[in-house]
């Protein structure tokens, strides 16, 4: 499947592959199968996944995601003018959590709009590009906010922590247990905290991964959420994707104790002729790519 990572960059799981540390021996490719696979092993093997392909993920990527953008999808949609967070101006001072935030990009942005961000990945590799980048003017200086490395299914904050939280293709999608997440976020919320989120459309888990004619035959059933995952040669997980239908993303909205206000569909802009994995201007003008959940903490759950 096609993802867009903690550090909102996209890639082709199973094309990806190729991508190991520096130095590495090549490596089989990973064998492509569908099957249970559970939080733990999930888990770990998205850690490794990230940290394995994370060199060549920011020098494939970093020009589009830039030193300090907010971008939402591979359709281009930046928080500068979707404004799913607020309004100009009403970021500033505000706490803001960014769950599998990659190398820091949305982070860098809001507090260049006087927010307090911090920025959570599951992957060193990842955190390890947030400090390269630094401050983002080029000096390779420390980013003076806060990187946590640390798991979404268990965050290391106490209850109340932010204002707000938000996350562009990161963790939901690699997680067996999205609830116990959206949970966690809600816990480290604020009353009323708004926390918005962006995923592969779920419509995308029953089509091939091609930007061509080819990736609009339906392959699969939509309602098959059988685990995508990727195995070496001893049948241990080294990538897992997880697919949640539409009706289920609202489900454990609602479980977990939020509020849904609006589902973004973006759709794709003439400016954008780019073709990133699967995603492409022919298939972007004919079917959704994204979702965008906007939602806020229920105080009445």
């Amino acid at each position: 499947m096609i993802q867009y990572d903690g550090g909102r960059n996209f890639t082709t799981a199973h094309a990806a592959q190729a991508a190991h540390g520096p130095g590495a021996e090549a490596e089989a490719e990973p064998a492509a199968v569908r099957r249970d696979a559970g939080g733990a092993e999930s888990s770990r093997a998205n850690r490794g996944w990230w940290d394995r392909n994370a060199d060549e993920y920011q020098d494939d990527h970093g020009a589009f995601l830039g030193d300090a953008r907010f971008v939402w999808c591979p359709e281009g949609l930046d928080e500068a003018d979707a404004r799913l967070l607020g309004a100009a101006g009403e970021l500033r001072g505000l706490r803001v959590l960014e769950v599998g935030a990659g190398a820091a990009q949305c982070s860098r942005w809001l507090a260049a709009q006087g927010a307090l961000p911090v920025a959570l990945d599951l992957s060193h590799r990842q955190l390890q590009h947030a400090l390269r980048i630094g401050g983002g003017d080029g000096t390779g200086r420390r980013a003076s906010l806060p990187l946590v490395e640390a798991d979404a299914r268990a965050l290391p904050f106490a209850d109340g922590s932010f204002d707000a939280a938000c996350s562009a293709y990161g963790a939901l999608p690699f997680v067996a247990d999205p609830v116990r997440v959206l949970r966690e976020v809600r816990r480290v919320l604020k009353p009323g905290g708004r926390w918005v989120f962006s995923v592969t459309h779920p419509v995308r888990w029953a089509l091939p991964d091609e930007p061509g004619p080819e990736g609009l035959t339906l392959i699969g059933s939509y309602f098959d959420r059988t685990p995508y995952v990727e195995e070496d040669e001893q049948g241990r997980a080294v990538y897992v994707e997880h697919h949640r239908t539409m009706g289920d993303r609202v489900r454990d909205l609602v479980d977990a104790g939020f509020r849904l206000l609006d589902v973004v569909e973006p759709e794709w802009p003439d400016w954008n002729t780019q073709e990133w994995g699967g995603w492409s201007p022919l298939r972007g003008r004919l079917i959704p790519g994204t979702a965008i959940f906007v939602c806020e903490r229920d105080e009445g759950q």
